[in-house]
């Protein structure tokens, strides 16, 4: 078997080349994987995408605590019993449900929309909760990014005794 040796350009026939030749070969750069720079930038793409998700996450379970926060507030206000504060009960409800979401009810803001607690009165709670800029998992959120804010409306049962008739007509109408 006849072969040119590299850089040398002698010619062998069917020997291994010198050992200080083959050495010669191995201490360049050719054949070095290049990129190897790609593994720490994925690593980042791969956290910011993480964190992304969790944050995405955060104000999707915020929203849903505020929902279920405001129904909770307009179905106790509107089923609250005779002589009770109905305005109490729909925060006491409120702050449940906030609780029960794993969230802080300090943070809740619940406003009502309406005027009185009488028979065919539309009660319209609004609750807002605010969602931090960054969400850390198990560490917590950080600033302010976002309000989560959800209302939720109901009539005060028009045929319901020991509350006093509105002034209005019974609208049994969904808004």
């Amino acid at each position: 078997m006849r072969r040119v040796l590299p850089r040398s350009g002698r010619v062998s026939e069917g020997q291994d080349p010198p050992k200080s030749d083959r050495n010669e070969r191995l201490r360049g750069e050719a054949g070095q994987v290049a990129g190897i720079e790609a593994i720490p930038f994925g690593l980042l793409v791969f956290v910011v995408a993480v964190l992304l998700v969790t944050n995405a996450w955060a104000v999707i379970d915020a929203k849903m605590t505020v929902a279920s926060a405001a129904r909770e507030a307009t179905r106790a206000y509107v089923e609250a019993p005779d002589r009770a504060d109905p305005a109490a009960l729909a925060q006491d409800a409120a702050a449940d449900a906030v609780r029960g979401g794993g969230r802080d009810p300090g943070r809740l803001d619940l406003t009502t929309e309406s005027d009185g607690f009488t028979r065919c009165r539309r009660v319209t709670f609004v609750a807002s909760y605010p969602v931090p800029a960054i969400t850390l998992p198990w560490i917590g959120g950080f600033g302010h990014g976002f309000t989560a804010t959800a209302r939720h409306s109901e009539v005060v049962d028009p045929l319901r005794s020991g509350v006093p008739l509105g002034d209005q007509a019974c609208e049994t109408v969904a808004r």
